[in-house]
């Protein structure tokens, strides 16, 4: 199995990089992990304690729970992978079943800022993108999907969101193989990242 790990910023094109990666792989050969789906459950806080969580600091994710579900995918166990509702800030009652494949792909903003969690890819994607175009993507995102107005985002991305990038994620792209600029949008950058993933494959 090869687990890949594809980092960046909050609405640099992670998503958008995993899908493509999905489309141009052999199919059923990958499976998917979010970091977002192990963000700690805070659905017993009050409204406006919900409104001070960092989910861009690495305390905010359960690391271990993260790793163990690698390992067991690795091992050749399927796993229940959490459902996190931002609205609520809570874990929901369902789960997601994971099933081990060829490739497994770990996205998440914090992911390489975690040591023990980086030491476990074979590959290293950074999808690096321009501020600007990163808060534009968390605009849109924010207020469609996780109930926020133009004000709460822009509230939380300049306390949270930039300095968190600033201190955590931007210092990690130093430990990635793979470096794919101008985000999803990049196509021959990510064609690549396949066609080394589908050597790699090749040589297992």
């Amino acid at each position: 199995m090869l687990i890949i790990g594809i980092a960046g910023g909050s609405g640099s094109g992670k998503t958008t990089v995993v899908n493509r990666m999905i489309e141009l792989l052999p199919e059923d050969t990958v499976s998917v992990i979010s970091q977002d789906s192990y963000y700690w459950d805070n659905g017993h806080l009050p409204p406006e304690e919900k409104k001070k969580i960092n989910f861009d600091h690495p305390d905010s994710i359960e690391w271990e729970l993260l790793a163990r579900h690698i390992d067991l995918l690795r091992e050749g166990h399927a796993v229940d992978m959490p459902t996190y509702s931002y609205v609520e800030c809570a874990r929901l009652d369902k789960t997601i079943r994971v099933l081990p494949r060829a490739v497994t792909i770990v996205e998440g903003i914090l992911i390489f800022a975690n040591p023990d969690l980086r030491a476990r890819f074979n590959i290293k994607t950074f999808v690096d993108a321009d501020d600007d175009d990163r808060l534009s993507r968390i605009m849109k995102r924010d207020i469609i999907k996780r109930g926020r107005n133009v004000e709460d985002v822009l509230r939380h991305y300049h306390t949270f969101v930039k300095p968190m990038h600033l201190q955590f994620i931007e210092p990690s792209k130093r430990y990635a193989d793979i470096i794919v600029p101008q985000g999803g949008e990049n196509h021959i950058a990510i064609d690549i990242l396949a066609s080394k993933i589908k050597t790699n494959l090749n040589e297992l």
